[in-house]
């Protein structure tokens, strides 16, 4: 017997549209969820973040930028700072408790260094974040001094994907080399873990299972995968039943049960993890997805597009 046949089939999972928040003029690129899970944060190329109250829909901070080509963005644990980045090749942290003398949030640390625009960042504490770039490597940074705190070398193409575990020793990365990679947090200077192949193409974004043990993948060769670390292999495959959906973001629910990616044919694609079955899509935006972020408690989702639009899912 095929060791999930007596699991119980996923019915089309009951999401929708809880809001719909409009604030951005240009493309969204990225989004996060706070630790509280009632704000989040986007970015886009309208030069702007804005700080969300997904409970009511409001926007509690706009937060201008110097540069337009803003490409990743990510709320601290605490939910006071929130880091970003793009094609100017630093890292802007700003401290959405302090304000500067035009009222936004204050910039508390520019970090430089990087010789490629800036793909993913994410915050290992307050004091800390760790980001990867087009330059291939993935750094930690202490946000106090701005200095490189540790160093990840192994992809042979630009770094687009980040996930840290939930445990916080050690991260998934995804890269245009095709492969997704395990590294430990401790080990700065050494070479990956375990290095995951499969891919034809592109690895967009990456997703922590919530056990730790596993994770998903999302490529621009129109699938979806889940490795397994422990046996060192890819365990599944999710192919999307339309043909012009190449896979820009992927989460995973509470449970890990349900897969979800954000695609360029505008819709978020559901997957029963368990039973490799497409159990349908949401839909609404109007434009290429580019990012999803799960909230904490697993209540819901934000999804980020093209279409300049934040969609609330629950």
């Amino acid at each position: 017997m095929p060791l999930c046949e007596s699991v119980l089939d996923v019915t089309r999972p009951r999401i929708f549209t809880r809001k719909h928040l409009k604030g951005h003029i240009n493309k969204v690129n990225d989004l996060h969820f706070s630790g509280d899970s009632r704000h989040a944060v986007s970015c886009s190329l309208d030069g702007k973040l804005i700080i969300w109250d997904v409970w009511t829909g409001n926007k509690t901070q706009v937060v201008p930028l110097k540069s337009s080509w803003v490409m990743s963005v990510a709320f601290s644990s605490s939910g006071n700072l929130v880091g970003s980045g793009g094609m100017d090749n630093q890292c802007t942290i700003h401290d959405l408790s302090d304000r500067d003398g035009s009222g936004s949030a204050k910039v508390v640390r520019e970090i430089t260094g990087f010789d490629g625009f800036l793909s993913c960042v994410r915050f290992l504490q307050d004091t800390q974040v760790i980001t990867g770039s087009a330059d291939t490597n993935i750094s930690t940074w202490d946000v106090r001094t701005g200095e490189k705190a540790g160093e990840h070398r192994g992809h042979t193409g630009d770094v687009v994907g980040l996930s840290l575990s939930p445990d916080g020793r050690t991260f998934i990365t995804g890269s245009v080399d095709k492969t997704a990679r395990l590294w430990d947090l401790r080990s700065s200077g050494n070479p990956p873990i375990q290095t995951f192949l499969g891919h034809e193409s592109d690895v967009n974004a990456v997703f922590y299972h919530p056990s730790g043990y596993s994770f998903v993948t999302a490529s621009e060769d129109k699938t979806c995968r889940l490795f397994d670390i422990r046996s060192d292999q890819e365990v599944e495959k999710f192919g999307a039943p339309t043909p012009n959906s190449t896979f820009s973001s992927v989460v995973l629910s509470a449970s890990g049960r349900l897969l979800l990616a954000g695609s360029d044919d505008s819709s978020i694609h559901m997957w029963d993890t368990l039973k490799s079955i497409h159990v349908g899509n949401l839909v609404g935006h109007e434009n290429r997805i580019t990012s999803l972020s799960i909230a904490e408690n697993g209540y819901a989702m934000v999804s980020g597009s093209w279409d300049t639009i934040v969609r609330v899912w629950g």
